[in-house]
């Protein structure tokens, strides 16, 4: 057969998919970008390839914006899952660095396009990772990429500390107060804002609360700073939180200083709160957040945790708790997010006791079919993470609502709502009427005489003169109640436990009288006409 009668099989088609990538978003509005240059340049290589069977695909995967550090970009992600789907033959790029920085990165999505059969081409550095050679090549200027990342962070790190230093703004949003100039890019203060500023600064050193601060900025209907982006896009302009206007009391800017790693140097800004406010703000700060009264919390303790809210506020509850007096009583409870923030006045149901939160909604819990038998019969033994962990997979929030009295709870599986009622106010116990009686003067001072001689009996080395120092008394004093002692036990036992006005009310200098006496029949006729003498 003649080999010029042979016809030449058609070459197998390769579907090459283009991947571009800029690390910012500026002179994206153009009409021809640093995208479209990537792209068109990767086309023209396609193209040339065309005898090979190369086509490329009409399906963009351009990234504008995004770091070549990791692999969190869109497009990047939706060319994986066309590879992972068989769509894609081959990855073509400018260079190489447009598709990762990370030499970590970069062998892993290797290694990913090895398994799935697909190869791998730079349009500019002219290799195939189908040959060792481009294999080798890739893996060197791979290197040389992340090493100029690295040495490109670097030099930007230094360049904010020397700007940092010299009390330069570096970017970022403006604080409260200030305004940034676009021509000299610094900051400029803003009348309104350092108002209120001055405001939150003067209102914090009379209440010395955040809380109490943030009640009366948001009762004067007064807002965060707003923000708006360079999309147009606003941000900002919201209610005061404790922790807004924390960050405004701590913010140095106001003092006309900067900080950088715990340094402190002058700004280029203009200074509106005197360095003396500023220090007194910042020690009432510290000695408000170091007192032991204050609200403790412990992350994911609660078995209700990341489940319960508050349905008023569409906000999660957090447990929390609280050590008073002097840490000998723990008050345990669920407290609503935004009432932490905002003051417990802007929200209904600030507060929750944990313990009967927790009873009431197992209770209900224990209603619905599904939850009850998902629970198990070892729900006491288990510990609370590992309760925590079996409500979370079975429940997917509990609502409560405190004006209603209404508790919703909404299951994971069967994504169904059941409501119960449930108040979780504690009702208080009807105190008993107490009538504290205070003991006679003369039953005290015998009760005493009696506790005398049993530390006498038990120690027999301790002297009259030791218990008196030890009672601030002196050695006398201490002995006319030892006299006591000396009275028949039947006197010993009226005074003691009888309720007669008439015995607890005789001197002192009487029954001094009758413990002289020895015989203890005498003393009773004597003690009797004392407290008879109409009748003797």
């Amino acid at each position: 057969m003649n080999d010029k009668n042979q016809t030449k099989e058609p070459a197998k088609t390769i579907r090459c998919a283009i991947y571009t990538r800029v690390s910012t978003t500026d002179n994206l509005e153009q009409d021809f970008t640093s995208l479209d240059v990537q792209r068109e340049s990767a086309e023209s290589f396609i193209a040339s390839q065309k005898q090979e069977g190369w086509i490329a695909s009409s399906q963009r995967y351009d990234d504008a914006g995004f770091t070549g550090a990791n692999t969190e970009r869109p497009a990047l992600k939706q060319l994986i899952e066309h590879i992972k789907a068989k769509e894609v033959d081959c990855v073509v790029v400018y260079k190489v660095d447009r598709l990762s920085r990370s030499l970590l990165d970069f062998s892993q999505l290797l290694e990913f396009f090895d398994k799935n059969n697909v190869a791998f081409v730079s349009v500019t550095q002219n290799f195939n990772t189908k040959t060792s050679m481009g294999r080798l090549t890739l893996n060197i200027l791979l290197s040389f990429a992340q090493f100029e990342r690295e040495m490109i962070s670097e030099r930007t790190r230094d360049k904010m500390a020397a700007a940092k230093k010299k009390g330069k703004f570096i970017g970022g949003r403006p604080a409260l107060g200030y305004n940034i100039d676009p021509i000299n890019h610094k900051l400029i203060t803003n009348p309104a804002e350092v108002k209120l500023v001055k405001e939150v600064f003067d209102l914090y050193l009379e209440k010395k609360s955040l809380i109490e601060v943030t009640k009366i900025l948001n009762a004067k209907a007064y807002k965060t700073k707003e923000y708006t982006s360079r999309k147009g896009l606003k941000f900002g302009a919201q209610d005061f939180q404790n922790t807004s206007v924390q960050r405004i009391l701590r913010n140095i800017l106001y003092t006309g200083r900067v900080q950088y790693q715990n340094e402190f140097y002058d700004g280029q800004q203009e200074a509106f709160i005197p360095i003396e406010t500023f220090q007194k703000v910042q020690k009432i700060l510290d000695e408000n957040y170091r007192t032991p009264q204050r609200l403790e919390r412990k992350k994911g303790r609660g078995i209700l945790s990341q489940i319960l809210r508050c349905k008023s506020c569409d906000s999660a509850m957090v447990y929390t708790y609280v050590y008073k007096r002097e840490k000998r009583h723990k008050y345990m409870f669920y407290i609503c997010s935004k009432a932490a923030k905002r003051g417990y006045g802007t929200c209904p149901t600030p507060t929750i006791p944990a313990h009967l939160a927790e009873d009431r909604i197992m209770d209900c819990l224990k209603q619905i079919p599904t939850v009850r038998d998902f629970i198990g019969g070892d729900w006491n033994q288990i510990s609370i993470d590992q309760r925590r962990e079996k409500l979370g997979k079975v429940i997917r929030e509990i609502n409560y609502d405190n004006s209603a009295k209404i508790l919703t709870i909404t299951t994971i599986d069967e994504n169904k709502s059941y409501t119960f009622e449930a108040d979780f106010k504690k009702a208080k116990p009807e105190k008993p009427e107490v009538i504290i009686k205070k003991e006679p003067q003369l039953r005290q001072n015998l009760a005493l005489a009696h506790q005398i001689q049993n530390l006498m009996d038990n120690d027999p080395a301790m002297s009259v003169k030791q218990i008196a120092g030890w009672l601030n008394l002196t050695p006398a004093r201490v002995n006319q109640f030892m006299n006591m002692l000396l009275l028949a036990p039947a006197i010993q036992e009226q005074i003691l436990f009888e309720d007669d006005e008439k015995i607890v009310s005789i001197p002192e200098y009487k029954i001094n009288e009758i413990s002289r006496e020895m015989i203890w029949d005498k003393q009773i006729e004597v003690w009797q006409r004392i407290l008879h003498p109409s009748t003797l």
